[in-house]
């Protein structure tokens, strides 16, 4: 089992940054890969960042790509999101996950997820 938990979130006005969190505890060694995921009112959950654990290899998909910068602290076991030049569409409920394996943004395998932090972007 791995446990995780984010931090980090907030409301911060167009064009600002945050920065989030997500420390892994348990069974770490299982997952090969971390994502970050959000959810926002309406829409689809949406896979933004991943990283491999071992190499640091990193993907992003088009809509934060050049924005957000995904990170990882491994003696630490901590994830982190880097996110500048936010707009109110980056408004979601964000969350951390680890996963057994993942190529680019396809993550599959037994997963384990966060309780998600609240970002919210006003114009």
């Amino acid at each position: 089992q791995v446990q995780l938990a984010e931090s980090g979130g907030g409301s911060v006005q167009a064009g600002g940054s945050l920065r989030l969190s997500c420390v892994a505890s348990g069974y770490t060694r299982s997952t090969s890969c971390m994502g970050w995921f959000r959810l926002a009112p309406g829409k689809e959950r949406e896979g933004v960042a991943s990283i491999y654990r071992s190499g640091g290899n990193t993907y992003y998909s088009d809509s934060v790509k050049g924005r957000f910068t995904i990170s990882q602290d491994n003696a630490n076991n901590t994830l982190f999101l880097q996110m500048n030049s936010l707009a109110p569409e980056d408004t979601a409920m964000y969350y951390c996950a680890a996963f057994e394996g993942c190529t680019g943004l396809l993550w599959f395998g037994r997963n384990y997820w966060g309780q998600g932090t609240q970002v919210t972007v006003s114009s």
